[in-house]
């Protein structure tokens, strides 16, 4: 498609391009994508004058696109030859003090033993952690939270059941057997709460 360009040095537009197209092997449903992918790369140049669109391009232009390109990849070359021997006096400075030796093995099996019996020990605890005085301090406190918590909804109850006989004395045997139903029997009470002794938790 450039050749086009090239050996005319002229002016096409887009209907031209895909009538020139397949005398260069470039059919003609694909040389509209070609010839954006060109203008893309700033190989071939597009200008609207009027309602039309052309496109051109000499040779010069491709010339100085390469040298464009080419110094970009210098550039770029340049910058990753640095940042390579960056790396290698890094890797070089890593490995300063872990070259292979009889005691840096040693060393290192001493550490692999370490970090098992820590997690021989860690596990260990684990198992003790129910017996754990301040594990058994929380629960304590959990347990104070709940039983406040269910007396207090006991109350609770215990008010609306004695509204509902205010309100609705005539509904007495209906609201017995509401109240059975959901569980509300003749033991309904409050709660009582009686501490264990520590030495029942720990055993």
């Amino acid at each position: 498609m450039l050749q086009i360009f090239y050996d005319s040095q002229d002016f096409f537009l887009l209907k031209e391009l895909e009538k020139s197209g397949p005398k260069k092997g470039v059919i003609s449903q694909s040389v509209k994508d070609v010839i954006q992918s060109l203008v893309d790369d700033d190989l071939v140049f597009k200008d609207k004058i009027g309602t039309s669109v052309y496109f051109w391009s000499l040779p010069s232009t491709a010339g100085n696109q390469l040298r464009n390109v080419n110094s970009r990849l210098e550039s770029d070359l340049k910058s990753s030859k640095k940042r390579h021997a960056e790396l290698v006096e890094q890797c070089n400075a890593l490995k300063k003090g872990r070259e292979d030796s009889d005691e840096r093995d040693e060393a290192l099996a001493d550490l692999k033993a370490i970090e098992l019996k820590y997690n021989e020990l860690k596990d260990e605890m684990a198992q003790y952690a129910d017996n754990d005085p301040a594990a058994f301090e929380a629960m304590k406190k959990a347990i104070e939270v709940a039983h406040t918590a269910a007396n207090r909804w006991t109350d609770n109850i215990f008010t609306v059941r004695q509204w509902c006989s205010n309100n609705f004395p005539q509904a007495k045997e209906q609201l017995e057997n509401l109240y059975n139903e959901i569980g509300i029997t003749e033991d309904f009470d409050y709660i009582e709460m009686t501490p264990a002794p520590l030495s029942s938790v720990f055993d």
